[in-house]
């Protein structure tokens, strides 16, 4: 696909409702015209042979309402090809709404901060920021919607974020946003979502906002996620993460869902300046007899049912394993035994030794565990009397947990995904991980939780993995973060 083209930073000042842009038809013909319908841009009163200035554009023909169809995300270069020709068009996509801010309290920004603004706005209002979590990405993102001044949808990945950027408007620049998503349907000119609800009623709202913000931005090229850009004629475009890259390669389409990677800010380049400085300590530890018996026996069993089946589809893997353990009862057994196998790793009982060492080494600091599954997270809560958050923790209690864990009431919190990414931990400057995927992504979010700089006061990052399993693997796959580099190696 082309690329988009620059477009300027504030293109709707003074504009609402229906303007005149130009367009190739003969004078004689009568005058074409441009709407939003259910996600897509319709071009009506346009002969085929004029469409050859405009075949960038993948236009399709709709013989149900007699116009050429195309996606709604490509609005602005679409307009910027029409203003290029030589007849009036009436342009009927409902331009946003002008937004005035009433208390503004923003911040100065700081320098990689205004650095990413600017980049940002060079770019034509098209771009992703990415900076490494607790750097400010949300302040860079709260500037260009100051500047902007057009109605603007603010896209979240979980409702905790999207409720935490509904307190940022509101604190930073005196807007109350409407809020669509967790039963709520309240949408204003300025309103956060999530991107499940996003992509629901975007062929709705899609030609409301002139502006939309995708923070985690890593989550948009989803199959159905990416519909939320997809079905928007949002010109200005602004995507926020600290890891982009995705394990399926489909991160290169944020080049056109949002536009390309405008500003970079590596972790090393923050650490000890906008982050606190930090060591990341790698303690290993081991099973006991009985645990690595059931670890090996299980691994046996995996291995010889993949073996047997190799013999006669050689291409044989876990995948498939996977897919027949619904209906083959040899390869239901296979996978439980490699169930088995994780469970084991995650919930070792020297992990839990190790975690009550740290909890001793570092009392009277808020410290955060991050758990491989729940049932770690549960165990880690009952033997220690620590609140847990998890993915199916209501909203009034994760507020309550983090509050108390704010205010020093909980001395330590034990979570399992639900704090990965994007939320606000304040105050903490230990975490202790003792389960997790492989991916490079989740490292850096965990390690991001930490880093929020404080005074002068470093942050220390403890991995415990268990020696001689799967777990060594996948945190070798995490050590090739930039962000674990020179990671110190440590038994408690």
């Amino acid at each position: 696909m082309d690329p988009l083209p620059e477009c300027p930073l504030l293109p709707f000042a003074g504009m609402v409702g229906r303007h005149r842009v130009a367009a190739m038809t003969s004078p004689t013909s009568p005058r074409a015209n441009l709407r939003f319908d259910r996600g897509t841009l319709l071009l009506s009163g346009v002969e085929r042979e004029a469409l050859v200035s405009l075949r960038t554009i993948p236009w399709e023909w709709d013989p149900r309402v007699g116009a050429w169809r195309c996606e709604a995300h490509l609005y602005s270069q679409v307009r910027a090809l029409l203003e290029a020709g030589a007849a009036p068009v009436d342009d009927e996509v409902t331009q946003p709404l002008r937004v005035g801010w009433p208390t503004p309290a923003l911040p100065e920004l700081r320098p990689d901060q205004q650095g990413a603004l600017q980049a940002w706005q060079k770019a034509g209002g098209r771009g992703v920021v990415v900076m490494p979590t607790g750097t400010g990405k949300t302040e860079v993102a709260l500037a260009a919607m100051q500047q902007a001044s057009v109605a603007t949808l603010v896209v979240a990945p979980v409702r905790d974020l999207m409720y935490q950027w509904h307190r940022r408007i509101r604190r930073g620049l005196g807007f109350d946003a409407g809020i669509l998503g967790d039963s709520t349907r309240d949408v204003r000119p300025v309103t956060v979502t999530t991107y499940d609800s996003a992509y629901i009623h975007m062929a709705e709202l899609g030609a409301r906002f002139g502006m939309i913000v995708f923070d985690e931005a890593h989550h948009l090229p989803g199959k159905v996620r990416r519909e939320a850009a997809v079905l928007c004629a949002a010109p200005l475009r602004l995507g926020l993460t600290a890891t982009p890259e995705r394990s399926d390669g489909q991160h290169e389409d944020l080049d056109w869902l949002i536009g390309p990677v405008v500003f970079r800010l590596a972790v090393s380049e923050a650490k000890g300046r906008t982050l606190a400085d930090y060591d990341v300590v790698r303690i290993p530890v081991t099973l006991t007899e009985h645990e690595r018996q059931v670890y090996e026996q299980a691994g046996q069993e995996v291995s010889s049912f993949i073996r047997e089946q190799r013999a006669e589809y050689p291409d044989y893997g876990w995948k498939d394993v996977c897919t027949d353990s619904g209906k083959n009862h040899e390869a239901r057994r296979a996978h439980k035994a490699f169930r088995l196998r994780k469970s084991i790793e995650d919930r070792a009982q020297e992990k839990l030794r190790v975690l009550e060492d740290l909890f001793r080494l570092h009392a009277g600091e808020r410290v955060i565990v991050f758990a491989g599954s729940n049932a770690m997270a549960f165990e880690v809560s009952r033997r220690f009397l620590l609140p847990t958050l998890l993915s199916h923790s209501g909203k009034d209690e994760r507020a309550q947990v983090l509050e108390g864990f704010e205010q020093g009431r909980f001395p330590a919190i034990v979570a399992n995904q639900v704090l990965d990414e994007g939320v606000d931990v304040p105050a903490a400057k230990v975490a202790v991980v003792i389960g997790g995927m492989a991916s490079t992504r989740q490292a850096k979010q965990r390690l991001g939780r930490i880093l929020r700089r404080k005074g002068d006061v470093k942050a220390t990052l403890y991995e415990v993995v268990c020696e001689d399993t799967g777990e060594i693997e996948r945190s070798r796959s995490r050590r090739r973060s930039d962000a674990y580099e020179r990671a110190i190696h440590r038994r408690v």
